[in-house]
C-alpha cells in the first residue's frame, strides 16, 4: 500500500488534482473497469471510495486519481512517494459491462474524467467506435486529454470560461451531436461521469432517443458498505 508515485495535474484556485500509483499487487490483479477501492490514510480517518482508473500487473501497481475536496482527500494529499496507506480495500463494486456496441459517446466533467477513462480503454479494446466529450470550468482543470485521445475516435472538449475548447458545457455538446450530425446514426451506449446536475442532465437529453445510458452516482456513497447518502 505504499505510494510509489506521485504527480499533480492541476493545482489552481480551489481545484488540486492529484494522480497517485500505489503498489496493490492484488487489487492489480483482479480489477476491472469501473470498479474502486476503499481507501483509509489513518487508523482514525474516514473510508473514501476511489475509482481505480489503471493497473499494472506486473509492477503490481493501482492508479488513483482524486481532486482535494474534504479532510480524508487533503490528507491523502499530504502524502508523499514513499508514504503508505492505512488501508487500502478492493476491487470492489460492479465492473461495468464491457462488449462490442457499436458507437459509444463517454461523457466526463471535471474530475469524472478519471472515472471515464477506463471505461473508454476498455470499450475502444472491445472494438467500439469512441465519441469522447469532456469539460472542465477552465483549460488548466482539464485531466488527461491525452490519455483520452489515445482511446478515442473523435474527441470534443469545452470549458466553463471558453479558455480552452469550445464555451460550453458537455451537456449542451450531447444534445447537438444528436440533433446534429448523430441525429439518424444515434450511439448505441452513452457513458456519463461528472457532477450529479450534469449527468442527470445527460440522461434527460438522452431518454427521449432511447439511448441506453449509463451514469456513476458514487458521490452519494458513504463508505463503500452499500449504505449510500440520501
Amino acid at each position: 500500500m505504499k505510494i510509489v508515485d506521485k504527480l499533480i495535474l492541476t493545482d489552481i484556485a480551489e481545484i488540486k488534482i492529484t494522480r497517485v500509483r500505489v503498489l496493490a499487487p492484488l487489487i492489480a490483479e483482479k480489477a476491472l473497469p469501473g470498479q474502486f477501492v476503499v481507501v483509509m490514510v489513518s487508523e482514525s480517518g474516514e473510508r473514501i471510495p476511489l475509482t481505480v482508473v489503471d493497473t499494472n500487473q506486473d509492477k503490481g501497481e493501482i492508479t488513483l486519481i482524486f481532486q482535494e475536496a474534504g479532510m480524508t482527500t487533503k490528507l491523502l494529499g499530504k502524502l508523499n512517494v514513499g508514504d503508505s496507506l492505512y488501508a487500502l480495500a478492493g476491487p470492489l463494486g460492479h465492473p461495468t459491462p464491457i462488449k462490442k456496441y457499436g458507437k459509444v459517446i463517454v461523457v466526463g466533467g471535471g474530475v469524472g474524467i478519471a472515472e471515464i477513462y477506463p471505461v473508454t480503454k476498455a470499450l475502444k479494446g472491445a472494438d467500439n467506435h469512441i465519441i469522447a466529450i469532456v469539460g472542465a470550468r477552465t483549460k488548466d482543470a482539464l485531466i488527461l486529454e491525452s490519455e483520452l485521445r489515445e482511446v478515442s475516435d473523435q474527441v470534443y472538449i469545452c470549458t466553463d470560461d471558453g479558455s480552452y475548447g469550445k464555451k460550453s458545457f458537455t451537456t449542451e455538446i450531447l444534445e447537438e451531436l444528436l440533433a446534429g450530425s448523430l441525429k439518424h446514426q444515434a450511439p448505441n451506449l452513452v457513458y456519463a461521469v461528472g457532477p450529479i446536475p450534469m449527468m442527470r442532465k445527460v440522461a434527460s437529453v438522452t431518454k427521449p432517443h432511447g439511448i441506453k445510458t449509463i451514469v456513476c452516482l458514487n458521490a452519494l456513497m458513504v463508505d463503500a458498505t452499500g449504505m449510500c447518502g440520501c
